[in-house]
């Protein structure tokens, strides 16, 4: 089985492309919207995989605890832009870009952020 999408509550999903335009955008992805109420997101001329919308329900959008998504970037540059773009859109830092360990001089290299929902999110890559 292969994962189809997933979806992160936003009070207005226009609003939210403020932050997820230029984070996304840093890692090669791109917004469409299918349909009225939605933004969705994917690597540029492939499949959308995250959408953006209002909860279902109603209720308020609210970030879960635990739960992350996490996007594979190509380069540490494209991880470094897309930090830098998530801080100057709302978002907040939740671990700067670096190699996790922090005294790793290779391997995972990752940086943390949450949206102004909350929710949170990871640029990595494997070297």
């Amino acid at each position: 089985m292969t994962l189809g999408y997933v979806t992160l509550g936003a009070h207005d999903p226009e609003e939210a492309t403020k932050f997820f335009d230029p984070t996304l955008g840093a890692l090669g992805y791109e917004a469409s919207r299918p349909f009225p109420g939605w933004v969705m997101y994917g690597p540029k001329g492939k499949d959308a995989i995250l959408g953006i919308c209002k909860p279902y329900d109603g209720k308020e959008p609210r970030a879960g605890n635990g739960n992350m998504l996490s996007f594979l970037a190509s380069s540490k540059e494209q991880i470094q832009a897309a930090h830098a773009a998530a801080l100057a859109n709302g978002g907040t830092c939740e671990g700067p870009p670096g190699y996790r360990p922090s005294d790793a001089t290779s391997g995972f290299y990752a940086a943390y952020f949450r949206d102004p929902v909350g929710n949170k999110l990871c640029a990595f890559l494997m070297d």
